[in-house]
């Protein structure tokens, strides 16, 4: 355990790191919204700031819950999520399921038409299937690759056929997978479909101006009923504070993420509400097992032991995160809160896991960190909290498409990246640690940990399904594959003349129903 005198200097470090952090600004700080976009429109205009700039607006290749922000104003899904956080049809209206879980029949909504004017079908659920499950750059091949085959089995009527039984299925596709894109326009678009997104949601592509901002207009043909605003732009700040600054003087209405330190601002401003929900997901980082150092067990375990995850929640949090150490936060089916325990660092163990891993003077590492202040902080974080133990931690700022990038090609050693969370436990594991699947940046391949993620995809009892997950969760600590840290909230702030929002557990601000006075 550390000493009760190194907890308290440790401690102070931090804050100390912090402090200076923030003081220094990082990426962004001049970066502000421009004139009230309402002002002199005749506009009903709601603009929303966003922590970075979308990599990508085409749902199959993406990885980003920035996109996903957006794609909640442009696509519809086969499900959504409701408020207490239980799956509903969206575009389908009803669905049936066969009593050996291997056949989905679907019910769609009739008179649905995409942003395009062409019509929402059968027929387009299953291009959106295939494209999904074989095409060149989709990274939602291994979310379906459990289906077999798609049949359109009249215009509002498809059958979805499974090799084997898969419980995560219609959580799947209340996601990117279910997200619904305009056949036509893929033909049309190719490759390019990604800068000409076509869905069915309130509201339609306009432009994206690369790191500045996504302009959509109101869908005059909505299906789910009448779209209040005229226009919604995604402002992108990467620095918090520069958001919450332009919150607070009318030019944003809408902001995705609060920094901690700004939430008493937030919370003494008569012209705001805050939103501040425990999320489904987590973060930390990945460690490139496939790679020196990290394709040495005992130093992955080394530094995965030397973070102290309640000082980090302290420090950055001030309570508004949840100390963890998997991928399961509360409420999920796979929560264990024994497991999810964070561990005080031992100094003892740690040096013992150095030496066995041949480095007992401690070793060095980059890690990537995105541009934003509040990543900044936590990269500082821990490269002190490592620094006790020699463990030399060099940070590298990227923009966040190109921090996607790395992860995606495995050019890095160390890579802070965490994930929103889903409902279903199999969303938050398997593409992140199964060898070869599209989210396993840090490569792990671990046989066990491959065979237990495989079978609880296919088992429909759920406290079998959970006892998998434990089993699995503990192969992954021990293994140290990802260095799980804490689990984040969703905080959001808005303007008190927005109205009609709902909080939904999966964070994103829908649209549709947005109004402002």
């Amino acid at each position: 355990m550390l000493s009760q005198k190194m907890g308290k200097t440790l401690l102070a470090a931090l804050l100390g790191t912090v402090l200076l952090a923030a003081g220094c600004g990082g990426g962004g700080g001049s970066q502000t919204a421009g004139t009230a976009p309402t002002a002199g429109t005749g506009k009903k205009v709601i603009t929303i700031g966003l922590k970075a700039d979308p990599p990508t607006l085409d749902p199959s290749t993406s990885t980003a819950l920035v996109d996903r922000m957006v794609y909640a104003s442009l696509y519809d899904k086969l499900f959504d999520i409701d408020p207490s956080g239980k799956i509903v049809p969206m575009l389908v209206s009803s669905y049936e399921v066969s009593p050996d879980g291997k056949t989905y029949t679907l019910k769609l909504k009739e008179g649905v038409k995409f942003h395009d004017g062409t019509d929402f079908d059968a027929e387009a659920v299953k291009f959106n299937f295939e494209r999904n499950m074989n095409g060149e750059s989709s990274r939602r091949k291994s979310e379906l690759k459990v289906v077999e085959d798609v049949t359109v089995v009249d215009q509002h009527t498809v059958q979805i056929k499974l090799k084997e039984p898969f419980a995560p299925l219609i959580s799947i596709l209340a996601d990117r997978s279910g997200m619904m894109v305009s056949p036509a326009a893929v033909k049309q678009y190719g490759d390019d479909f990604l800068n000409h997104p076509v869905g069915t949601g309130p509201f339609v592509f306009v432009e994206h101006v690369k790191g500045d901002h996504v302009t959509l207009k109101r869908n005059d043909n909505y299906w789910n009923g009448k779209v209040n605003v005229d226009e919604v732009t995604y402002k992108v700040f990467t620095n918090g504070t520069a958001k919450v600054q332009n919150l607070r003087s009318g030019m944003l209405d809408i902001i995705d993420e609060v920094p901690v330190k700004e939430i008493p601002a937030i919370k003494g401003d008569a012209n705001l509400q805050l939103v501040a929900e425990p999320s489904m997901g987590y973060m930390g980082f990945y460690l490139n097992n496939s790679k020196p150092p990290f394709d040495n067990k005992y130093l992955r375990q080394a530094v995965e032991r030397a973070i102290d995850r309640e000082a980090v929640v302290k420090v950055l949090f001030n309570g508004y995160a949840l100390p963890g150490r998997s991928p399961f936060a509360p409420g999920n089916l796979a929560y264990n809160s024994e497991l999810d325990k964070p561990v005080k660092p031992n100094p003892d163990e740690i040096k013992q896991l150095l030496a066995k891993g041949g480095k007992p003077n401690g070793f060095s590492f980059k890690m990537y960190i995105a541009t934003s202040t509040e990543n900044e902080q936590f990269g500082a974080v821990i490269q002190n909290m490592l620094k006790p133990y020699n463990i030399n931690v060099q940070l590298e700022k990227l923009e966040f498409g190109q921090l996607i990038e790395k992860g995606d090609n495995g050019d890095f050693e160390a890579l802070n990246l965490g994930w929103s969370g889903r409902q279903d436990p199999d969303q938050n594991f398997y593409d992140f640690v199964v060898t070869g699947t599209s989210n396993n940046d840090g490569r792990i391949s671990i046989p066990k940990l491959d065979e237990l993620a495989v079978g609880a995809r296919v088992e429909i009892d759920e406290a079998k399904r959970r006892q998998m997950y434990e089993e699995a969760v503990k192969i992954l600590q021990e293994e140290a594959g990802y260095v799980y840290v804490y689990h984040q909230y969703n905080l959001l702030a808005m303007n008190k003349k927005i109205s009609g929002f709902t909080y939904v557990p999966d964070g994103l601000i829908r649209t549709a129903t947005l109004d402002k006075q």
